[in-house]
């Protein structure tokens, strides 16, 4: 046996250990957990934008022990036949074999095919990304996004900590002026500004975040760590639709309708079983915790553009 097979028997004896004491000793009927939060609780969060020069837009996000990376690149294309005004989206998920041991070799594959499929999901949904905006001319030309996730660290909790980074780094992806002229044939001759101020932002309010649920014993957590998702027999991913009033300032709010978080896409993880009533108590504990998220990140962004435009950058955290 090398170093290695030894170190994983190690984790799992740990894990093992862990799973008697949380489900034995510490019950989550009681809303404490082991260290220390209830169980609708975040772990501190830190985020800073604009960390990748290249990038359109980019940010990066650490979650206690998670660290996510994400950057956004843009492009001229083609809109599909059946969505003539919309834009376009794609995904791409890169496991870092630093990020965990389970991850060496080809071990991320399938974790990171997950992530993507389910951030596809929730960001296609009608209720969530406005595609329209990426639209230059509609049925020829469109703006597609090529949005790059790389897990540097794994601590638990990845689809939470995948979807605020990726809200953040849409929130600082600035799309380039366009102008569009159809031509003679039905060719279209476009215009862009060589100024890379001469730009605009994307709306991301409605843009869905996501909230994981474990189930231990009778209730579910959110943002699990690792140590309690190795505890669970079952997770759910609940996906919510954003709210736009708190990505704006206060007098632009008040213009805004007054509009509900949604769910938009719902995915399971793990063996186990969820009854009815245990699956709505569960999406609405997602509403709830989807709702203070988004608005607590909605306020570090905006404090962080806002020192952007002083010429200081510093990175916040929230949720402490």
């Amino acid at each position: 046996m090398n170093e290695f097979d030894i170190y994983l028997a190690q984790i799992k004896f740990i894990n093992c250990v862990f799973i008697n004491y949380y489900t034995n000793t510490m019950p989550t009927e009681d809303d404490f957990r082991s260290d220390g939060r209830s169980n609708i609780d975040y772990r501190p969060m830190e985020l800073e934008t604009d960390v990748v020069s290249h990038a359109s837009g980019s940010a990066r996000l650490r979650l206690a022990n998670t660290d996510i990376l994400v950057g956004v690149k843009t492009e001229i294309d083609t809109p599909n036949p059946d969505k003539p005004g919309l834009g376009k989206l794609e995904f791409f998920v890169d496991c870092s074999a630093n990020a965990t041991p389970e991850f060496e070799g080809r071990g991320g594959e399938q974790l990171a095919n997950s992530i993507s499929n389910m951030m596809q999901r929730a960001y296609h949904s009608s209720q969530a990304f406005d595609l329209k905006q990426l639209c230059i001319f509609e049925g020829k030309q469109c703006w597609k996004l090529y949005i790059d996730i790389l897990i540097l660290e794994c601590g638990g909790n990845l689809c939470d900590a995948v979807s605020l980074a990726v809200k953040a780094a849409l929130f600082n992806t600035r799309i380039p002026f366009v102008k569009a002229a159809l031509m003679d044939g039905g060719n279209i001759d476009l215009q862009l500004s060589d100024d890379p101020y001469d730009s605009k932002l994307l709306n991301v309010g409605s843009a869905p975040l996501l909230v994981t649920l474990c189930k231990i014993g009778d209730k579910c957590v959110v943002d699990p760590s690792a140590e309690e998702e190795s505890c669970s027999v079952i997770s759910l991913v609940v996906g919510t639709t954003g709210n736009s009033k708190f990505y704006c300032s206060q007098e632009e709010a008040k213009k805004l309708p007054n509009v509900e978080s949604k769910c938009s896409t719902i995915g399971m993880n793990g063996a186990g079983s969820v009854a009815p009533k245990t699956l709505k108590d569960a999406i609405q504990q997602g509403l709830e915790a989807a709702k203070s998220l988004d608005k607590a990140l909605g306020q570090a962004l905006l404090r962080e553009r806002q020192e952007n435009i002083s010429f200081k950058k510093h990175s916040y955290g929230f949720l402490k």
